[in-house]
């Protein structure tokens, strides 16, 4: 056996050893058309499968390579026939089943198998740490040799295995006499029974187990801690610590990108067995030193004939080290020189690197694994060997990877090789070779010219202040920048250099390299050959250019000293040749500062020094020698101070020299820079996230990803100022979302002849499932690889939850784990800034209202994992007690992405199921919401009430202790009725505390408002003040749950929480993100056929779901402008549910009829509260949806017919609100109503529908739909009273309304709020509350990115620039600059009412600057919205800003400013006047000032000679605002006394309140 000692002892040879060997081998044809990991899946299945089936015929596995194993049966001599026999016989069966084995990926795996019988030797090498065992022997050979002579499908037998066997039983081929058959197939002769022979052989294999589970008796050896010591030597350290750690099997193997060494050593023939041994002994000791050092592992060991083959692997998990391909180079060139130098009887060396992605882990079957890699990148590095003998070569890759110097490579000319297709350019590396030469001027980065420098002002700051005090105080100063990788260092040193040579300062740049650490005073040889101009001159040049510099600053004599530093020859002088090498060292940087100090006389100098870190320790010295004496600006950058030198540290010690820290890149700033590189003005909020969760902050990540973007093509790009067009496909709106939510980031170099793009995703690409680029996965594992095993397995769980992640979904992921352990580990790592804690508000919700059905677990695991947890109660679904939040989020970039790109496919899909079916069991509302499904009665209207038969299937995993495996597949449903939440569908007991009578006025219903908010509290049940987490769930829940399920293969349960998360979406007013998941959810269902009887989804889904579909669709293209295809799918949805909308104007007035008088008498009454009921209840809110819906979309449009719909849709929703059970349903509905029956000018149904509201608002109360409800009735009230001049009630009632929805956050009802109380304080010239109002709106709108919120923000903006009295919340560039870019989005032009005001602002503006061309621009397009426009209050205000615009330009006509537009006539003006009192009749607050408007018009008519409108109230309001100097007294003018439900309210007291409102 071996010893620890380079040389070993000789091997012990077992007794009456006999062998019959099988070596299969797989083999891979056609060109790999995706990624080489599932290649590599494949492999290692294939391989278990043979390894089971070698188990079950008696054989055992002694190793597993790459693609091969070896299986042995141990007999005695007079045994060997039989067993070759049922060896032949388990090569056959094994060749049936998978001869040829088709992937998914387009390959094919063919199989080949040699067999061998004889006498083998074994031998233990390697030392005390690590030992490998080998058998050695002739027939080992054989079945090396056989198996190479076998092609695909064929079964190769050895000579001597032929002339053992039983001859007659096999049919074969003879392939070459002496060597090796071919064996076809095995003959049935006579009354032979396989099974008998079977049971004969196993006498011969005492070891086989036919009666238990297990196929090894191994497996069931008693503890010995000798022999485990002895077997622990055999497996790598890094395994052996995940061992300890008790993590699972399939939690170890990964795919990872490593280096591959393969050393080949070919002995002489004449090499005897125990020689050949002790070289292999010595080979293995050197090898595993030089490599060990640098994260180098070697793991096999392979013998044929005379040679030797060692297979080495660098960047094993936890051995992952920058530089891996230089430091495999060098230690591939180490081992080569040490063979051919140290071994005798060697006769050839060769060894072959490979880089790239490759298996690692376990491979095999239960019973008998190994930990191996295997892959692509694997075979090519065996192939090398044999293409390119006695050389150190490698491939592309790693000669790209290695960044060493080019001189050191010689390329190799093509070769073929075995089942490799294209194998790329190969290199020769020849080891570190020295040139000639000095290092060149240059910096590592260019500056970008395209945009500026982001976020480095303190930085430069602190360069320019060092400028300063060299330049004024003439002593040396130096700047040290330290920064992570990519954090833009080279970037600032560019701009620094960029800027001092635009002053005119002299600048020495340069970049150092890890290799010029090693060469003494190489930094600053190469600084002064770049100040002496040498660097860039041919050689031949060189000595005369270095003469003249030197001429006249240093002596003649002198010039020799020079010789070995700039590679010139100057002829030795006698004074030199007397000096000893440290005086020549001394002179020489003697002559250095003389020349440097004669420099800095005439121009400043400055040293740019890039990498600082690798600067050789002498050159430290000299500079911290020039900081002190000569007035120089150094200014380096490096990544850390932590491991310099002594003389880097006493240089950073200086009082001249400042260390500055670079930061990372704000969000903003982030943002800005991935704009500019894929030179678009904005990015759609998944980029945004895409961006933010790997870069945070890193400007070169950033960077990375966005070419990354580009050449994989995932994204489109469409020109901005491009006018929209309406489009009617649903499919082709991705460009229009964007457009219609986006907020404008100005480009990098504003031109006004510039196109202004924007990108959007494409539509068959997942962000989350994009791969990182190579660089950046490399930087991210080498990160990773320095955690404990322990930090990295939980890091690798965590990955595959998602950015943020709950603690107990991860301790679910992390058997065996207990809290303490989970909590110490997590715990480190947030010491360490992996991980951070979330805020509180982040958090899942305490406790879920109901819990819908997850899995149904196996009974036992159901009891296991009630014991595991059993000592820690604290679960999700109970109140958190822990001081900390449990909810975290990665804080470190790129780290989750390449942890979750580890993991194997198999393993990644069983995570992911686990956590589909944790999540599963939270995916509702909050609690404070009263639970239930974001799209109403969802569960109640997909399934069943009998039972459950629409589920969909999981391949589940059981929790085995500490392993997964898989068991028979259950069944996981999607939500039921069975698992029914607290829906209200009784008064609670809190309604006795409060009277039950109707409220009559508007003051009444404010009051009860106040007392019941003052009242409330969480024993009474009446409001239960605990925030909405529904946006937490949809971040932590319904989008990860999503994933989850569409990795796992779950289409229908993902189309159903995609519609969830939809519907959650646009409760929470994001647009965007609804028709984000509404994409995701229409790629599952694929494109739809032209024709509708060939329509079939690819998804089963539910005639309701489908219809929610297309009404979720519709409500997102109204909210993006899109009014015909809104109108389309609204109508579709509506069909779905089985209540058609009609077409034509006939159909319209048959269907009113209907609906009026045989609509009441239909009505019945609905069953008890049963999931029939909510199943009707699901459907019958759906149908008032589209409702609302379709009478929006047309009362978007001011038409005769289009008026005749909009009614018709609107009294539907009405009848259908009638059938609700629910109060606060119709409490919103007749809300919804009556802004309608505003909108349209209709007087009497305004106010009836509002006061039917009020009546039953005191009903729903008591339940947050209820509460929503009420705000929104407030707010409708709000409006009512700003509409007919009750402005201090109207702001009452605004900001209580505000109040309740910033607490129920419901950002679109704040943001309404918001824009009634600033056309009250408005017209109450209360201009420091629409400030206030205004920069609440801000804070609400800026968020959401909502272009239509922004135009009404912009719009208010222009109402104060022009009669706030020098108020100013905005100036007018801006406003101006948005409605420039954004007057062409669907969005605004699909708002006339917004527009009107906007544009008719903005010529008023236009025309007190007296700037008339852009006045008649604006002033067209508000005349070509002005018939477009309806009764609605910004449709009113619109209307009065055109009336005074055309009223100014009917002033200035005679003065002939407006030359190319047709004269305005008088009668013209009063048509406009006419045609605004009959339209907007329901909001008489404008139509005094209109009347007087109106008035001065008649009086220029009459006296236009004489009268001017500059004496006319016209010009106040300009001026002063006439109209709001006079609004006070509007409301006795109104006759607002005719209507006795509205009471007047007390000055004074509105006044006191709106106050207390505001502070």
């Amino acid at each position: 056996m071996a010893t620890g000692e380079r040389v070993g002892s000789s091997p012990q040879w077992p007794v009456e050893a006999r062998l019959a060997a099988l070596l299969p081998d797989l083999l891979i044809f056609r060109k790999p058309r995706e990624s080489e990991p599932e290649l590599t899946t494949a492999q290692g299945v294939l391989l278990g499968i043979h390894v089971t089936d070698v188990l079950c015929f008696g054989g055992d596995i002694l190793n597993i390579t790459g693609s091969m194993l070896l299986a042995l049966w141990t007999v005695e001599q007079n045994q060997l026939s039989d067993i070759i026999t049922l060896v032949a016989k388990c090569s056959l069966e094994i060749q049936e089943k998978f001869g040829i084995y088709h992937t998914r990926e387009g390959q094919d795996l063919q199989l080949k198998i040699g067999l061998s019988a004889g006498r083998i030797s074994q031998v233990v090498v390697g030392n005390e740490q690590r030992q490998h065992l080998l058998v050695i022997g002739r027939d080992v050979d054989d079945v090396q040799l056989a198996q190479h002579l076998a092609r695909a499908n064929e079964i190769v037998l050895s000579w001597n295995c032929w002339k053992l066997c039983e001859q007659y039983m096999f049919e074969v081929e003879i392939m070459r006499e002496d060597e090796a058959v071919k064996l076809r197939d095995m003959r049935t002769i006579g009354p032979f029974d396989f099974d008998e022979h079977f049971d004969k052989c196993l006498d011969y294999l005492p070891y086989y187990r036919t009666n238990a589970d297990t196929l090894r008796t191994a497996l069931e050896l008693d503890p010995d801690s000798a022999l485990e010591k002895t077997l622990r030597k055999h497996i790598m350290k890094n395994l052996l610590k995940k061992i300890d750690e008790g993590q699972a099997i399939e939690y170890i193997s990964e795919f990872r990108t490593m280096t591959m060494v393969l050393v080949s050593l070919e002995f002489h023939k004449t090499a005897w067995m125990l020689h050949f041994c002790h070289l292999i002994q010595e080979a293995v000791s050197y090898i595993s030193t030089v490599i060990e050092t640098v994260g180098g592992q070697l793991i096999r060991i392979l013998t044929f004939e005379k040679s030797c083959m060692f297979f080495c692997v660098f960047g094993l998990p936890g051995d992952k080290k920058p530089d891996e391909c230089a430091h495999a180079l060098d230690c591939s060139f180490s081992i080569f020189s040490f063979c051919w130098e140290n071994l005798a009887e060697i006769k050839l060396v060769s060894i072959s690197v490979t880089n790239g992605p490759v298996f690692c882990g376990m491979v095999g079957a239960v019973a008998r694994h190994e930990y191996t890699v295997i892959g692509p990148k694997v075979s090519l590095v065996a192939r090398m060997i044999t293409a390119y003998p006695g050389l150190v070569s490698c491939d592309e890759v790693t000669y790209l990877k290695s960044k060493l110097p080019a001189y050191n490579f010689k390329k190799l000319p093509e070769k073929m090789m075995k089942n490799i297709s294209n194998p790329g350019q190969m290199y020769e590396y020849l080891g570190h070779r020295r040139c000639i030469m000095f290092g060149k001027r240059h910096l590592a980065r260019e500056r970008n010219k395209n945009y500026p420098l982001l976020d480095r002002e303190k930085e430069l700051e602190a360069f320019r202040m060092a400028q300063e005090g060299c330049l004024h105080e003439k002593k040396g100063q130096a700047v040290l920048y330290e920064g992570g990788k990519g954090y833009g260092k080279s970037q600032l040193l560019a701009e620094i250099n960029f800027l001092v040579q635009k002053e005119g300062h002299r600048v020495l740049p340069l970049k150092l390299k890890e290799a010029d650490s090693k060469q003494c005073f190489y930094a600053i040889q190469t600084l002064m050959a770049i100040f002496f101009e040498i660097d860039m001159c041919p050689a031949c040049y060189r000595q005369e250019c270095l003469h003249k510099q030197l001429h006249g600053m240093v002596e003649e004599p002198l010039h020799c000293l020079f010789n070995d530093l700039f590679f010139v020859k100057f002829p030795l002088s006698f004074k030199v040749s007397h000096m000893d090498d440290l005086s020549r060292q001394r002179k020489i940087k003697a002559c250095f500062f003389q020349v440097l100090q004669e420099a800095v006389r005439e121009t400043p100098l400055i040293f740019l020094i890039d990498e600082a870190q690798h600067m050789d320790a002498a050159s430290w010295e000299f500079l911290g020698t020039l900081l002190s004496s000569v007035p120089i600006i150094i200014v380096m950058t490096l990544t850390s101070t932590f491991n310099l030198c002594s003389w880097a540290q006493h240089f950073l010690q200086s009082p001249q020299a400042v260390l500055v820290p670079i930061s990372k890149l704000a969000v903003n700033s982030l943002l800005r820079m991935a704009c500019w590189e894929l030179k678009v003005v904005s990015i759609p909020q998944e980029l945004q996230i895409y961006f933010l969760h790997r870069c945070f902050g890193n400007p070169l990540y950033c960077e990375v990803l966005c070419q990354d973007l580009l050449s994989k093509d995932v994204l489109l790009f469409c020109d901005l100022q491009k006018e929209e067009e309406e489009n009617s496909k649903w499919e082709t709106l991705s460009a229009n979302a964007m457009k219609s939510t986006m907020y404008s980031i100005s480009p990098a170099s504003p031109g006004e002849d510039q196109e202004l793009h924007v990108c959007t995703v494409k539509d068959n690409v997942t962000l989350d499932s994009v791969l990182l680029p190579p660089l950046l996965k490399e930087i991210a594992v080498n990160q990773l690889d320095q955690l404990t095993p322990e930090e990295q397995l939980l890091i690798k769980c965590a990955a595959v939850i998602g950015h943020s992640f709950h603690i107990d979904l991860l301790q679910h992921l992390l058997p065996g784990w207990d809290r303490h352990k989970l909590l110490k580990v997590l715990g480190a790592l947030v010491d360490t800034h992996v991980f951070h804690w979330c805020k509180k508000s982040q958090e899942l919700p305490a406790k879920p209202v109901f819990v819908p059905p997850s899995i149904k677990i196996i009974e036992q695991t159901k009891e296991k994992k009630k014991k595991s947890d059993a000592g820690y109660p604290l679960k999700l679904g109970e109140e958190l007690s822990l001081q900390q939040p449990e909810v975290l989020e990665f804080g470190v970039p790129l780290l989750r992405e390449a942890a979750r790109e580890l993991w194997p496919k198999a393993q990644q899909i069983a995570l992911h199921l686990e956590c589909a079916c944790f999540l599963q069991d939270w995916a509702c509302r909050c609690g404070s919401c009263h639970g239930g499904d974001f799209v109403p009665f969802h569960r109640f209207a997909i399934c069943s009430t009998k039972s459950s038969s629409g589920t969909s299937r999981f391949c589940s995993y059981k929790n085995t202790g500490s392993v997964l495996t898989p068991v028979i597949t259950d069944k996981l449903q999607l939500p039921s009725p069975e698992d029914s939440f607290q829906f209200q569908t009784k008064p609670s007991r809190s309604h006795e505390a409060f009277p039950s009578r109707h409220c009559r006025t508007e003051e009444e219903f404010l009051d009860q408002v106040n007392r019941k908010l003052a009242q409330s509290s969480p024993e009474k049940d009446v409001l239960t003040w605990k925030p909405c987490q529904c946006e937490e769930i949809l971040k932590l829940v319904l989008s990860p749950l999503t994933q989850h399920c569409l990795v796992i293969g779950e289409t229908t349960c993902a189309f159903y929480y995609l519609l969830e998360a939809a519907a959650a979406s646009l409760d929470l007013a994001d647009n965007y993100m609804a028709f984000f998941y509404l994409k995701k959810a229409s790629g599952l269902l694929g494109r739809p056929s032209a024709f509708s009887f060939f329509k079939k989804h690819k998804v089963k889904i539910s005639q309701f779901e489908e219809a929610t579909f297309c009404s979720l669709r519709s409500e997102v293209c109204f909210n993006m402008g899109q009014i015909t295809v809104a109108k389309k799918l609204a109508r579709q949805a509506l069909r779905l549910l089985k209540r058609n909308f009609p077409w034509t104007w006939f159909g319209v007035l048959f269907q009113t009829l209907l609906e009026k008088y045989w609509h009441s008498c239909s009505l019945d009454q609905p069953p008890d509260n049963t999931s029939e009921n909510k199943k009707k209840l699901a459907v019958l809110l759906q149908k008032a949806h589209c409702l609302s819906l379709l009478w929006q979309l047309y009362n978007v449009e001011a038409t005769g017919s289009s008026r005749r719909f909009a009614c018709l849709a609107a009294l539907m929703q009405k009848n259908s609100a009638e059938e609700f059970a629910n109060e606060a349903q119709v409490v919103s509905t007749y809300v919804a109503l009556s802004q309608f029956s505003q909108n349209m000018g209709d007087w009497e149904k305004w106010l009836h529908c509002e006061q039917m509201a009020i009546q039953k608002s005191s009903l729903c109360w008591f339940s947050r739909e209820g509460l929503l409800a009420t705000a929104q009735l407030m707010q409708a009230l709000a409006y009512t009273k700003l509409c007919l001049g009750r402005l201090d009630f109207s702001i009452r009632l605004g900001f209580k309304a505000q109040e309740i929805s910033r607490y129920l956050r419901k950002p679109s009802l704040e943001n309404l709020v918001l824009s009634v109380l600033f056309r009250s304080a408005f017209l109450k010239k209360r201009f420091d509350l629409c400030i206030h109002v205004l920069e609440t709106q801000w804070a609400l709108i800026s968020q959401g990115h909502d272009v239509l919120g922004l135009a009404c923000f912009y719009s208010a903006c222009l109402d104060l620039l022009l009669y706030g009295k020098g108020w100013l919340c905005r100036p007018f560039g801006e406003c101006l600059h948005f409605i420039q870019h954004y007057e062409h989005s669907c969005v605004l032009t699909s708002q006339s009412n917004v527009m009107l005001g906007v544009h008719s602002s903005l010529a008023m503006w236009f025309a007190r600057h007296s700037q008339w061309n852009p006045f008649v621009h604006h002033f067209s397009k508000a005349r070509q919205l002005v018939k477009r426009t309806n009764a609605s209050l910004f449709g009113s205000h619109g209307f009065v800003r055109f009336l005074e615009c055309h009223v100014l330009m009917l002033q200035k006509m005679p003065e002939g400013v407006f030359v190319h537009m047709p004269p305005e006539t008088h009668s013209q003006t009063l048509k406009y006047f006419q045609e605004f009192f009959s339209r907007c009749v329901t909001c008489p607050v404008y139509h005094q000032w209109v009347s007087e408007l109106k008035d001065s018009v008649m009086r220029e008519c009459g006296k236009r000679e004489s009268l001017s409108l500059t004496d006319t109230c016209f010009t106040r309001i300009w001026i002063e605002g006439q109209f709001l100097e006079e609004n006070n007294s509007f409301e006795a003018n109104l006759g607002v006394q005719r209507f006795d439900r509205v009471a007047d309210a007390k000055e004074t007291k509105d006044e006191e309140e709106i106050q207390e409102c505001t502070c």
